[in-house]
């Protein structure tokens, strides 16, 4: 564990398994019991298209119960809080600790009964991430990580991401305009193209498929939201991959809320690079 983790947590080194076991708690007692059993008043539209359940606004009230008991003084930002008023994430760049939660990433898949949606929390102070953790509910597996500790599966796997891929054989995840564009426009000054593109409808597993190598690289869409990609791109960083934004090639830092992207998450630098004017059109790119 790192030292600033370390002290954040008094030295107690089983902080990342008791983080684990929270994650486990609320998705056995908010989550999964409602999967498949929603009812018509246990859904509603947040904005069109985006929709929130029973199980995201019980799953975030149990975290915001649950996480700040290990860590006394720390804050909560959740995606529903930070939904109903956006200045909650000015904690973000605070220096105090505050976890942040997507309680159920993959909403509409859940709310559809589809089995591709995860429970997010990440640790963050001074704008810096330093933990993180995915958990697949329905598989019931976890992927977490500490800063400049590694990520390790819950079975104590240590994860690494295969650099040795080539790009016509990767399979990557992108938006459907993204994959609707390439299909129509094919290849482009010689740059190879990705064997096959899909898209999960759900950072969490994304990043959890990519650190498993079962993916190869993804690109998210234009708004960028701490609640999503905070803990996947540490986690995903500690494995060995490299994770950017398209138009500046900046890292991304959770301190400033939600961000303009498009994000690039590939193997490694080079990959990143290589996919880059496959993925995205500087001027003309809007998503």
């Amino acid at each position: 564990m790192n030292q600033s983790v370390k002290l954040l947590f008094g030295g107690r080194e089983s902080a990342f398994s008791d983080v684990d076991a929270i994650l486990r708690e609320v998705a056995a007692s908010e989550v999964m019991p409602r999967f498949r059993q929603l009812e018509s008043g246990d859904i509603r539209e947040k904005n069109p298209g985006d929709l929130v359940t029973v199980a995201d606004v019980e799953s975030e009230r149990r975290f915001g119960e649950l996480l700040p008991q290990l860590l006394p003084g720390s804050r909560v930002v959740g995606e529903e809080a930070a939904s109903a008023d956006p200045s909650v994430m000015d904690a973000l760049a605070s220096e105090g600790p505050v976890w942040i939660v997507d309680p159920v990433d993959g909403t509409n898949n859940f709310a559809n009964g589809k089995e591709c949606f995860a429970l997010i929390v990440a640790l963050v102070a001074g704008g810096e991430t330093l933990a993180g953790w995915i958990h697949d509910p329905v598989a019931d597996v976890t992927a977490m990580a500490g800063a400049g500790e590694g990520a390790w599966m819950d079975d104590g796997t240590r994860l690494e991401i295969p650099s040795d891929i080539k790009i016509s054989a990767m399979t990557g995840t992108a938006p459907k305009r993204v994959r609707r564009r390439l299909a129509e426009r094919g290849p482009i000054n010689g740059h190879p193209m990705p064997a096959k593109l899909v898209h999960y409808r759900c950072a969490g597993r994304e990043y959890m498929d990519m650190v498993r190598g079962r993916l190869h690289f993804a690109r998210f869409g234009r708004w960028l939201k701490p609640w999503d990609h905070a803990a996947g791109i540490l986690v995903h960083r500690e494995a060995g991959g490299h994770a950017a934004l398209c138009k500046t090639g900046a890292a991304y830092g959770p301190a400033d809320g939600i961000i303009e992207g498009p994000l690039l998450v590939a193997p490694n630098a080079d990959d990143w690079q290589a996919l880059r004017p496959v993925l995205f059109e500087d001027g003309s790119e809007r998503s």
